[in-house]
């Protein structure tokens, strides 16, 4: 997979992450490092690196030290300085402010403003990224989209590689702006803490193993259930794929139009949170649906076997440019359509015998 696509779903999943696992609400720097929002109000100053972990983290007024985001969104405004690093993993970064130090950044978009001025380098992995800012250093770039725009100053050079790039008229980049595509293939690095350098291969063996944990789980727990899913799942798939897609559009619509209603905002969260939970669930289970699939291939059962197949399998797909993430998104349509469905009570029934587990451990499947 290319540098930006990892960030990019790395930030993705940050985000979602953050999102269902922190506290709803607003809360000061000062008081915690995580929650629904993290601001350091305009006139406040936090002193020391700020590691937080939110749904957003806003910066109006003065870090000084450091800036280490796991979020959703990342911004400093007009206001606000940092008198360090700024390190993000996001779902957008916007920096309009003053950062003194280097900008480091894996999000799905990226916009330094026409106000902000970045003392030392930018390096950013993005889908989207725009740069109408001052950076003295030199600005590397990987993403699908990179424009400079003409109120842009770069004392250093220019690096990039992405399918669309441009630089307007009036922009000024003091070096030399070159392409390199070695930049979709370098090791795409996740974060860069105190010096330590968390590569994407130890993240995506982290994200297997916490996996494999929440799979045996469901598996324990739910065996009848989980071969229900399976079952449908695997004979049924392009039904539960397009299910699933349904799942995946109708259920947050639903849930914004429910915003609208009296007593909407607090049911409207907490919908959003348990269908993050449950797409978590439902890719876990789209896994288990692939690794019975191949086993069957080979008249080999056992539902411990395909979770691990399954899983790994998708891990390792993830690394293929551009069809890994397709095909990474197939198997949670399938995963989430024959969750749907199974609870509608396709598959079987909880006390028929033949569903009672996945891969035929305890009963083989019909």
């Amino acid at each position: 997979m290319s540098t930006p696509s990892v960030r990019r779903s790395f930030a993705v999943l940050v985000a979602l992450l953050v999102f269902t696992g922190s506290a709803v609400g607003v809360a000061s720097a000062q008081e915690a490092p995580f929650g629904g929002a993290i601001v350091v109000a305009e006139g406040e100053t936090h002193v020391g690196t700020l590691e937080a972990a939110a749904g957003s983290v806003v910066v109006a007024g003065t870090v000084d030290g450091d800036v280490q985001a796991l979020a959703g969104n990342v911004v400093v405004t007009e206001t606000g300085r940092v008198t360090g690093d700024v390190g993000a993993a996001a779902g957008s970064v916007t920096i309009d402010g003053a950062v003194d130090g280097d900008v480091q950044t894996a999000s799905g978009t990226l916009l330094v403003g026409s106000t902000a001025a970045v003392g030392g380098n930018l390096e950013a992995g993005a889908g989207d990224v725009r740069l109408d800012g001052t950076v003295d250093g030199d600005v590397t770039v990987g993403a699908e989209t990179f424009l400079v725009g003409s109120t842009a100053v770069v004392g250093g050079s220019v690096t990039y590689d992405a399918e669309t790039f441009s630089v307007a008229d009036g922009a000024s980049v003091a070096g030399t702006v070159t392409r390199d595509e070695n930049l979709a293939t370098a090791t795409p690095v996740v974060g860069d803490v105190d010096g330590f350098v968390v590569p994407e291969g130890l993240v995506a063996a982290y994200w297997l193993l916490v996996n494999l944990v929440l799979g045996a789980v469901l598996l324990a727990v739910a065996p009848r259930f989980a071969a229900r899913v399976t079952r449908v799942g695997t004979e049924r798939a392009v039904r539960s794929g397009g299910v699933g897609l349904l799942a995946l559009v109708g259920v947050p619509v639903a849930l914004v139009l429910t915003l609208f209603t009296v007593v909407g905002i607090p049911l409207s969260i907490a919908g959003f949170v348990l269908f993050a939970l449950v797409l978590w669930v439902t890719s876990v289970y789209g896994a288990i649906v692939v690794g019975t699939w191949l086993l069957s291939l080979g008249e080999y059962e056992s539902r411990w076997a395909a979770l691990a197949v399954g899983l790994l399998l998708v891990t390792l797909v993830g690394f293929v440019p551009f069809a890994g993430g397709v095909l990474q998104f197939l198997v949670l349509l399938v995963g989430l359509g024959a969750f749907a469905l199974a609870l509608r009570g396709e598959g079987g029934t909880d006390g028929d015998e033949s569903a009672g587990a996945v891969g035929g451990d305890e009963a083989p499947m019909a």
